[in-house]
């Protein structure tokens, strides 16, 4: 059942056989493995069913370090999570990106993609992904919409990823709230965990509300998936017998916080740009594309030449718009209802806050009347648009071709999450990321610059001109981040060396584990979301033997 903590009869306090703080697509998968279990489960989740600013706020924190991140719209605080906004992008790890490389300080998982192979399986049930596209390390199978293009393999290579169709959320909220076994907690935020006098088990989950409003959740196991900023804070947070917070012996919660930094490297010129965009387009007229293709580095070419992962999209830029298309635009938009829903209006915020793509100039649309008046001034230009569609040509003629990088990070123990003095509406400190890049990340995309910037120009008959700041130290690097958050309590054999163990459980700590993409101690060029599932699907096997 799912019930809100804001209403007066639902009670302060809970007791369950598992605790898990967030519903997101960690916290989800974890609480629907336990359908028709006899074990009690309680989800805890500081959002409602829709995004509201008020929680929202609570997300909110500061930036230091080589790169600003705004905690407060890279993720958002909702039943389903930050993937309410995600674009559904699903692909494997390879080996490759989970083994130790010895030009990467501190990379290596203790895992390999034999030891997730089975939960991707069910990881793409979860997503709903058609079981006839198989997958294998690094890459799903199967024909893309249209055919990437032949890259040289010393250098460049397609990978094939998959498509999710659902947003998690909407998906599971029916299924879940009628789970007799499960209780999710609406608008309850995680406070801190408490623990016993040795800080070796979590002995319960003090949740609240803005309003005052003050609970405990009470478990035989606990599990953090609150992402990868959330998991460290309240880990952090939870310092009344351990100091610096709990599983924090070590001083590593916290540390090693990546995201995918991302940029344009670069713009190419061309007669025939479709020639190189249309390859990779994720959409087939308006419907998303259940497989398509990114342009990543090559593993040989990752050896030979010391770097990073990372992977470069090609986006068409729109030249002049015809007036008669322009039209049609501004009549759509202004036959679209306004939105005046909180939640849809917070989701377009953050979705803009999120923009990997290329920015241009965004015309004011004209009234309807006007624009319907220059809709039939220029009808000609649509019936031409119409003609190009049916041809599978674009209906605008691009002006040039960004392209944009995504580039894996190193891990770095200096690049971390922290607590801030500064306090939210709960009283708790906020936090501060303090993101920091090394030579190591900018010698990766000046590499991904160099291998792929010209080559892809010739697959159009362009030229390739890099941005500045790729090559010039002496300018601040033109890259973003893009919601990935990851490493804050990384997994590694030792406690000298993470914060969880193979099996997401807490070094130290008998029965507090950690789900979700803050686990991973390097992150390739992959979406994270499809190994975080197969993760949190691998922790809740044995949370049931556990229990």
């Amino acid at each position: 059942m799912i019930l809100d903590y804001l209403d007066g009869d639902t009670p302060s306090d809970h007791d369950a056989d598992l605790c898990i703080v967030g519903a997101g697509p960690a916290g989800i998968a974890i609480a629907r493995a336990f359908a028709g279990s006899h074990l009690r489960v309680c989800v805890v989740e500081g959002g409602g069913l829709t995004g509201e600013e008020r929680s929202q706020s609570l997300y909110d924190g500061h930036s230091s370090g080589d790169l600003a991140l705004d905690a407060g719209t890279s993720r958002m605080r909702v039943f389903g999570g930050s993937c309410t906004l995600w674009g559904g992008g699903c692909i494997p790890l390879a080996d490759s990106d989970m083994a130790p490389r010895d030009w990467v300080p501190d990379s290596g998982w203790p895992l390999r993609y034999d030891d997730l192979a089975p939960w991707y399986e069910r990881a793409r049930e979860f997503c709903r992904i058609e079981p006839n596209h198989g997958f294998g390390p690094g890459a799903f199978d199967g024909p893309t919409p249209r055919p990437p293009l032949d890259l040289d393999p010393e250098h460049l290579a397609n990978y094939t990823f998959a498509r999710s169709p659902i947003t998690f959320g909407e998906a599971y909220r029916d299924e879940l709230g009628g789970l007799p076994n499960v209780t999710v907690l609406l608008h309850a935020n995680a406070m801190a965990l408490e623990s016993n006098d040795t800080a070796t088990e979590v002995t319960g989950l003090r949740i609240g509300t803005p309003e005052g409003r003050r609970g405990r959740v009470r478990a035989r196991h606990y599990v953090l998936a609150a992402g990868g900023i959330e998991n460290a804070r309240i880990l952090l947070l939870s310092d009344e017998v351990a100091p610096h917070g709990l599983g924090n012996d070590r001083d590593l919660v916290g540390r090693y916080f990546m995201d995918h930094p991302s940029g344009r490297i670069g713009t190419v010129r061309s007669r025939t740009p479709d020639r190189l965009t249309r390859p990779y387009e994720r959409t087939i007229g308006k419907v998303r594309a259940p497989l398509a293709s990114e342009i990543g580095l090559a593993m040989s070419a990752q050896r030979r030449h010391r770097v990073l992962n990372g992977r470069v999209h090609p986006f068409a830029v729109e030249g002049d718009v015809p007036t008669g298309i322009r039209a049609l635009r501004d009549v759509r938009a202004a036959l679209r209802p306004p939105t005046r829903d909180e939640g849809a209006l917070l989701e377009a915020r953050l979705c803009a806050a999120l923009q990997n793509g290329p920015t241009g100039t965004v015309a004011v649309p004209q009234g309807l009347a006007i624009s319907a008046v220059r809709l039939g001034l220029h009808i000609g230009d649509v019936v031409r648009a119409v003609a190009q569609k049916i041809g599978d040509r674009p209906t605008v003629r691009s002006e040039r071709v960004d392209l944009v990088g995504f580039f894996e990070q190193a891990p770095n123990r200096d690049s971390r999450v922290v607590l801030d003095e500064r306090r939210d509406t709960l009283g708790l400190r906020k936090v501060r990321i303090d993101w920091r890049l090394t030579d190591l990340d900018r010698h990766t995309w000046r590499t991904l610059t160099a291998l792929s910037g010209q080559r892809l120009a010739d697959a159009c008959g362009g030229q390739f001109e890099a941005s500045p700041w790729v090559d010039d130290d002496r300018l601040t690097p033109e890259v973003h981040g893009t919601a990935h958050h990851m490493g804050s309590t990384r997994m590694a054999t030792s406690p000298d060396q993470g914060v969880v163990d193979p099996n997401g459980k807490v070094h130290g700590i008998a029965n507090l584990h950690v789900a979700g993409s803050s686990v991973f101690p390097t992150g390739g060029w992959a979406f994270p979301t499809f190994t975080l599932i197969a993760l949190s699907l691998r922790l809740a096997e044995q949370l049931r033997d556990l229990l």
